[in-house]
Order: C-alpha cells, then structure tokens, then sequence
C-alpha cells in the first residue's frame, strides 16, 4: 500500500472510533456498489448515515471539507441509493450524509483534530453529471 493510502486508511480508523465511542452503530466500512463507495456507512437512532471521510497533513492549501466536491457529493448519493435499496428496500429508513475530517496537528503529528459535520449535505443537493461534452445539443 502507498504511504497516502496508509494515511487515508489511518483517517478512516480514527473517524470509525470517533463515532463508536459517541454511541454511533457502524454497519460497514468501505461499502462499495459499481464504482461507487462509502467510507463508513453506520446508524444513529434508526436512520441510517453514509460518512465520507478527508483526512489531511495540513490544510494549508485545500481544506479537508472543500474537498467534498460536487462529484464526491453526487457518488455518495448514487452509493447511498444503491445501499438503501439493497438493505432497506422493503422498510424505508431515514438516511443522512456527514462528513468527518481528520487533520494531523500542527503541533503534535501524532495527533489528529477530528470535525464531524452532521447533514453536511443531502439528496436535493444531486446534480446530474450532463452527458454531453461540450456545447449544448439544440
């Protein structure tokens, strides 16, 4: 594995723990469908939360949050469909999206700032990809 893989792995451990130890219930990790995936897919008082986790060295330059970008937004969306068809199809559940970022200190590298952003975002926020490249087709 690569050191950046590694350090993303790390993040979403450390994400996975935050949540457990705030009374979270963590039903997966790294679900996937088609080319899709959810970091962790866990349960808050029945409705079910689809968690993207950034984790970064530093922010100097993006923070971890501005890097949930519209396309990141509409592939968790697209997941989170597939997931809540798969599992819940016959008992529909509320569902939600946070974002959990996890940034190595500035002071202590072995230490890492965990922000949890509840609803961070939701379905009304999909935006289509257009199939189309360039000008639109009159």
């Amino acid at each position: 594995m690569t050191e950046k893989k590694d350090f993303g792995n790390k993040g979403e451990e450390i994400a996975a723990r935050y949540l457990a130890d705030s009374g979270f219930i963590i039903h997966h990790r790294n679900w996937r469908s088609l080319h899709h995936e959810v970091d962790i897919v866990a349960e808050w008082h029945g409705e079910i939360v689809f968690v993207e986790v950034k984790t970064r060295r530093s922010e100097t330059f993006m923070t971890a949050l501005s890097a949930v970008d519209r396309k990141k937004r509409n592939n968790l969306i697209l997941a989170a469909r597939h997931y809540m068809n798969f599992f819940y199809h016959d008992e529909p559940r509320p569902y939600r999206f946070d974002i959990i970022t996890v940034v190595a200190s500035a002071t202590t590298p072995s230490r890492y700032d965990v922000t949890h952003y509840r609803r961070a975002f939701s379905v009304v926020d999909y935006q289509p990809e257009s199939q189309h490249k360039g000008p639109p087709q009159w």
